[in-house]
């Protein structure tokens, strides 16, 4: 499929009639007009690539319909909770929702997404989309939402302090070599460890890398099997543990997040650092050459590595994070047919194309990495190793009370500096079933 053609061109139009007949009553927000007789769909967005999606919406409106763009809250906790409310009181006018994979499962067991079926169905998720994507969107047997852009993490790191340390990063490196690589020669070791999402995603990274699981038969709901108190737990927890007792821990270690682990690979006195973080790094280097925080000049950037995930046990194969956005349609739109339209236009190989080289938002469909526009504007190696990660990493827990289990983590893991292979575990395996049981509250 030729990524390059404009998305007019392979757009369905909706049919008129239905479109009509569904925007009959007044009563139905969703289907409000813009003044030219169209109706219009709302699309939900989180903030990444704004200006892009914006354009996104405007190719892929009809002459039946136009696509707004609302502009959801940057955390992802505050993006589920304000989808949630409006999808529980069936607020006809959520059409089109940009989700984190992760709540997709809670959405679609409440019955707030309109499931592709069919034809739709096997177009939305067809042997094109990477493994790692189509699992975020199936629910139940059902095809609940469309992937739109994948992520992953991999490890950044600047190639003259692996070098001084002796790493050979052509391999597959642990995250203990990683730590006293950083440790030996005065660098820093970049992660995500404040009390939010992310933090969860490199525990539950690090416990599926030593072949181990948070919980385990999720389709059993609250009775989902809590596993999370494991030699694999206390592996994870045993990396959190070396890295605080270390000199590599960046500076506010407790409240870090995606962008304070940024500035720390390029900093005015020091080697840099090894760093875990999402595909946008390499846009976000390459744009900021040059300016605060970002690489002194272009032989800096030239410094900038990657490599994949660290192994938590040496040997086993790491699991690199897999998150991204998908499409879901409400399931109270009025006109069903004409959002899930929209949908399969807003994740086509053309967008996805203009996510990623505008964004750094990467493709979940694995043709677009060998379109021309995508070669030209990353190392093949990178795209490579982005296109390998998603295709083979380990989602998060895939539940309907997935906000619930991220939430118990937190509060037991939180702050790294507490954190004990001993005791930490089996502390959060305790509460995690008391939430689930309703004994116990967040």
């Amino acid at each position: 499929m030729d990524a390059r053609r404009p998305l007019r061109s392979r757009r369905r139009r909706a049919s008129a009639g239905l479109v009509s007949l569904a925007c009959a009553s007044a009563l139905l927000a969703g289907c409000s007009g813009d003044g030219d007789g169209r109706s219009t769909l709302n699309w939900y967005i989180n903030p990444d690539g704004q200006a892009t999606l914006a354009k996104i919406a405007e190719e892929c409106s009809t002459d039946d319909y136009k696509i707004e763009i609302q502009l959801l809250p940057t955390s992802a906790t505050d993006q589920r909770t304000q989808l949630a409310r409006r999808l529980a009181a069936k607020d006809s006018s959520t059409n089109l929702m940009s989700l984190d994979p992760v709540f997709v499962p809670e959405f679609a067991n409440a019955g707030w997404l309109a499931p592709f079926e069919g034809d739709l169905a096997d177009e939305v998720v067809d042997d094109d989309v990477l493994a790692g994507a189509a699992e975020t969107v199936s629910w139940e047997d059902e095809v609940v939402a469309a992937p739109q852009w994948a992520n992953t993490q991999v490890l950044w790191f600047r190639k003259s302090l692996a070098e001084a340390a002796g790493l050979d990063m052509s391999k597959p490196v642990t995250w203990d070599q990683v730590i006293e690589a950083a440790d030996a020669e005065g660098g820093k070791v970049g992660v995500q460890a404040d009390r939010y999402e992310a933090y969860v995603v490199w525990i539950n990274a690090m416990i599926q890398g030593a072949g181990g699981t948070i919980v385990e038969k999720t389709e059993a709901g609250r009775d989902a099997e809590v596993t999370i108190d494991s030699d694999a737990g206390e592996a994870a927890a045993a990396v959190i543990k070396k890295l605080v007792d270390s000199d590599a821990t960046i500076p506010g270690l407790s409240t870090s997040n995606e962008g304070s682990s940024l500035g720390v690979m390029y900093p005015d006195e020091g080697p840099g650092e090894f760093m875990t973080n999402w595909t946008f790094v390499y846009k976000n280097y390459e744009s900021t050459v040059g300016k605060p925080g970002g690489p002194p000049d272009e032989e800096a950037l030239k410094d900038l590595g990657w490599a994949r995930y660290p192994q938590t046990v040496e040997g086993e194969e790491s699991k690199p994070p897999i998150g991204g956005i998908d499409i879901g349609v409400g399931a109270f739109t009025p006109d069903i047919d004409a959002a899930q339209e929209a949908a399969v236009c807003i994740t086509s190989p053309e967008a996805q194309t203009q996510l990623a080289v505008t964004d750094g938002l990467m493709p979940s469909r694995g043709s677009v990495y060998d379109s021309p526009e995508l070669q030209e504007a990353y190392p093949p190696d990178l795209l490579e190793l982005y296109r390998d990660s998603i295709d083979s990493g380990g989602p998060r827990p895939k539940s309907a009370y997935y906000s619930q289990i991220s939430s118990a983590v937190q509060s037991v893991w939180h702050s790294p500096t507490g954190v004990d292979p001993d005791s930490t575990p089996q502390e959060s395996a305790d509460f995690l079933r008391a939430v689930l049981d309703g004994k116990a509250l967040l």
